[in-house]
């Protein structure tokens, strides 16, 4: 008989044998994938005997997590700004970093129904969270993607988010950067590749489960979001608000690009390990 414990414990040595860091926390979360519990439920399990059909589940996912398959991918779903979200290889795996985004444009007003765009929308989790966020203000939140398969999967998520965005005109648009988009709003903001070529052949294993679409920004990594910058402006209403993430060290330069661009009021936040990752600012 293998209990819950005996599993975590043999798991926990198989995933650090196979380079899986944090291999502890990965089996409990293994387990708690398995059982349908959550983690901190397993403390109070530990004598439970697991039969032969969960067992064989746990080695898979435990196999496929020693090959470097994220364990979001294995889980299904990702907890995002208290909300669930499907997640698997259709679109990055949302970061922490993201979340701070979406906690930094919660606590600001944007008007009476407002009009929102995300850009590179990915899974949705931005958009969604705010759409989410600003439901009961009529806002209107616009999702666009270059990948017919990240919006695919922003409209799953969408549809398991349905209560929390009542009053919310939530849209999926398929566009590469703002092609295909009109009009204007009072907030863009956008999580877009911002990997270049180098970088991404240092990524980690796990990374590379991720589209390469969604995490490579060109040759210099910057290339996509300086496009964006530059064409940001005249998708917003005056005084209205761009916000975007970026990797570290890529600070002063998209600075002097959102300047160039005719972009004001322009400022660069630190993310909560101290590191410039946002760039807002506002239209004339």
């Amino acid at each position: 008989m293998t209990t819950i414990l005996d599993a975590l414990q043999k798991g926990t040595g198989y995933l650090e044998k196979h380079g899986v860091e944090s291999a502890r926390l990965n089996m409990q979360h293994l387990l708690a994938t398995v059982l349908g519990c959550r983690r901190m439920e397993l403390y109070v399990n530990f004598d439970k005997v697991l039969d032969e059909v969960r067992l064989e589940r746990l080695r898979d996912l435990m196999r496929r997590r020693a090959q470097g398959v994220p364990l979001q991918h294995l889980a299904g779903s990702v907890e995002f700004y208290g909300h669930e979200f499907l997640c698997d290889e259709r679109g990055l795996i949302p970061r922490p970093e993201t979340e701070e985004l979406v906690a930094l444009l919660s606590k600001r007003s944007w008007g009476e129904k407002p009009r929102l765009l995300d850009v590179g929308c990915g899974s949705g989790v931005i958009g969604l969270s705010l759409a989410a966020q600003m439901a009961g203000a009529g806002v209107e939140v616009v999702l666009v993607d270059v990948s017919t398969l990240a919006l695919d999967l922003a409209q799953e998520n969408a549809g398991r988010l349905t209560e929390k965005l009542e009053g919310a005109d939530v849209r999926f648009l398929e566009s590469d950067l703002f092609a295909a988009v009109s009009g204007q709003f009072a907030l863009i903001v956008a999580n877009l590749p911002y990997l270049s070529v180098a970088d991404l052949a240092e990524v980690s294993r796990e990374v590379r489960h991720d589209p390469e679409l969604a995490l490579l920004g060109g040759e210099r990594g910057t290339e996509l979001m300086e496009r964006f910058l530059k064409e940001c402006p005249a998708y917003l209403i005056p005084g209205g608000t761009v916000a975007m993430e970026f990797g570290a060290g890529q600070e002063e330069l998209l600075h002097e690009v959102a300047l160039s661009a005719g972009l004001r009021e322009i400022s660069i936040v630190r993310d909560l390990q101290g590191i410039p990752r946002f760039l807002l600012a506002s239209a004339p």
